[in-house]
């Protein structure tokens, strides 16, 4: 079993570019930043690594982000200057473990893996996976090959449906653990 440590982490969204504008900061799980800003178009994580999320309540797209600046929101691959809500990855230090199933409810071809796949069409069903069970760690699975496209972070747990992790289509390119945690 891993352990996670109780060192604080700390995030700042900026409405302007080069961290301009009004802004907010953060140190835990928020699930509606609405009222905090309008946009978002630069961040600045000063410790711990986060998932931003594009609409309230962990939902749209998600960016991981760990330590450091970025100027404005192609510096997360970010497609527009929405963000919403964002959650802290506990910081982590133990196993990963996690098997990835080709159909719904954990039912066809199945994969355990517990290293980074940079292309997972190749090694598991031409990539389609539509459920998963997260037994150890916080992963990130990539909508293309080279962990490139959006990006869908899973915590340990269940699920079911491909729809649960946030993604419109079972189909997924590449994946990998969630290991910078500074």
């Amino acid at each position: 079993m891993g352990k996670v440590s109780d060192k604080i982490a700390s995030i700042t969204f900026f409405e302007d570019k080069s961290f301009q504008g009004r802004h907010y900061e953060c140190s835990g799980d928020c699930a509606d930043m609405q009222s905090h800003f309008s946009r978002c178009n630069s961040i600045r994580v000063d410790s711990g690594c986060w998932v931003a999320y594009e609409k309230p309540n962990y939902g749209g797209y998600q960016y991981m982000l760990s330590k450091g600046e970025y100027p404005d929101f192609q510096h997360w691959a970010g497609f527009n200057d929405c963000i919403r809500s964002c959650r802290m990855v506990p910081p982590y230090t133990g196993n990963y473990r996690m098997k990835i199933f080709e159909r719904s409810d954990f039912g066809g071809q199945a994969m355990e893996l517990n290293e980074d796949c940079p292309d997972l069409r190749q090694r598991f069903h031409n990539g389609d996976i539509s459920s998963a069970n997260v037994m150890e760690g916080y992963w990130i699975l990539h909508e293309h090959p080279n962990y490139t496209g959006r990006q869908f972070f899973l915590r340990p747990g269940e699920y079911r449906r491909h729809v649960e992790w946030g993604s419109p289509s079972p189909t997924m390119g590449s994946l990998r653990r969630v290991t910078d945690l500074n």
